[in-house]
């Protein structure tokens, strides 16, 4: 799922990660070889607000200055993973069972490489996802990228 430049930047950052009780949700390159930006997800235990996202863009950029990834300029941005939460791991899928995903595989599965449907359930292995009652078995290394599908209910009432 993740380019060998972004799985070297998520092992530099996930013991720093640790240590400070931050969850690094993902990691993305994106944009110019010349000037690329980082994206970094991070999450943890209590939700991410703004001193969350200020600590944490601290700590990181001194990592990313320690490990200079791209030698020259680049952008970095730290963000919570949002409403359309990447999904990156097992454990990420397992942890949302039950909800809708948005899942792109390198290789068609049954004539298909995207796919938006109920997690089922997430093992080192296998992702199974129910598309309108059929179960779809998707190999982990055929995942390329995955999201949640946020859903927001308008007619929710909140109480006062």
């Amino acid at each position: 799922m993740l380019s060998h430049k972004e799985q070297s930047l998520l092992d530099a950052l996930v013991p720093h990660a640790q240590e400070k009780g931050v969850e690094i949700v993902t990691v993305e390159v994106m944009g110019s070889k010349k000037s690329p930006t980082i994206r970094v997800y991070i999450d943890t235990d209590h939700g991410v607000g703004f001193d969350e996202l200020s600590e944490a863009q601290s700590w990181i950029n001194d990592v990313m200055e320690r490990i200079d990834p791209f030698p020259g300029a680049y952008m970095l941005e730290v963000s919570s993973p949002g409403i359309d939460r990447p999904l990156r791991t097992p454990q990420h899928f397992a942890r949302f069972t039950g909800g809708t995903a948005v899942v792109k595989t390198s290789k068609g599965i049954d004539g298909r490489s995207q796919f938006t449907a109920t997690i089922v359930s997430a093992d080192e292995n296998t992702l199974v996802l129910n598309d309108n009652g059929t179960n779809i078995d998707i190999p982990f290394e055929l995942i390329k990228k995955a999201h949640l599908k946020g859903i927001i209910d308008f007619n929710a009432k909140k109480e006062l």
